[in-house]
């Protein structure tokens, strides 16, 4: 085998890689980026989260089409993926390994500030031992006390609200620990060891609370910003290392992404 054909075969692999396959549509991806996000910069934090887990890179090489799916939604949404905005999370299904995308608190959040309605929003968890009251019609929104030097016990309840910019209170999201578990059961593969909801639990319940927060106050993937003020600040997304293998929770299905190409079909 001579230097060349080394070269072509090495070049061959490399051009059918998970990493080369998101270069590839990159033009794509910024087409439908919100204009505020910088396509560039996007693409790095994608296929630097390909790098970041073996699992999700061969979940990504098997089926590479569930992986332009994940991304696509990421990128309508302006959200960075495999960070705590937009979880990639590899896998197994009857038709082999996957990756799914999860808009996880922080997106939901993010998502939130970028319509510019909203000056702050907060989303917590309590705990069994903490002091939390909030009754509707009495309160504008919860009060709740922690005493931080002791142990806190259990996740029981988490709420989510927003202060809007006019100084008015959003409606407030309170999900108990019963409605919790009623999300948990449907979400797909929350069993298995390497689910969010497993590693994670009080991630998933501040995106519940959040998800549901933002039924009732407006969001938007480009950022628009009131005349009136400076934008609000937005905090930091965090870079996710992910499990060691497969599940996944949820997420939503983004049906018109163009078909992989040949040498990317989907694998078993």
């Amino acid at each position: 085998m001579t230097t060349q054909t080394v070269t072509s075969a090495v070049a061959q692999q490399r051009d059918s890689s998970p990493a080369a396959l998101v270069r590839k549509y990159r033009t794509d991806f910024a087409t439908v980026l919100p204009s505020h996000i910088k396509p560039e910069t996007w693409l790095r934090i994608a296929t630097g989260a390909l790098r970041r887990s073996p699992q999700l890179a061969h979940a990504a090489e098997k089926n590479p089409t569930s992986l332009l799916v994940a991304l696509l939604d990421a990128a309508r949404k302006g959200l960075e993926p495999g960070t705590e905005q937009y979880y990639l999370v590899p896998r197994k299904t009857k038709r082999g390994p996957e990756v799914l995308g999860i808009t996880g608190y922080q997106g939901e959040v993010e998502l939130m500030y970028r319509a510019g309605a909203v000056s702050s929003v907060k989303v917590e968890v309590v705990r069994e031992h903490d002091t939390f009251a909030y009754n509707p019609g009495e309160h504008d929104r919860p009060v709740h006390e922690i005493n931080w030097r002791a142990d806190r016990g259990d996740l029981v309840l988490v709420y989510a609200y927003a202060k809007m910019r006019d100084g008015a209170t959003s409606n407030v999201s309170v999900l108990s620990a019963d409605d919790i578990a009623v999300i948990l059961s449907k979400a797909e593969g929350a069993d298995s060891p390497f689910s969010p909801w497993q590693w994670n639990p009080k991630a998933m319940w501040l995106k519940s609370a959040a998800h549901q927060l933002a039924k009732w106050v407006p969001t938007s993937a480009e950022r628009v910003w009131q005349p009136d003020g400076p934008p609000p600040e937005t905090p930091p997304a965090v870079p996710v290392t992910l499990p060691t293998a497969e599940d996944v929770v949820d997420a939503e299905v983004v049906d018109d992404w163009p078909a992989a190409p040949a040498d990317t079909a989907d694998g078993e």
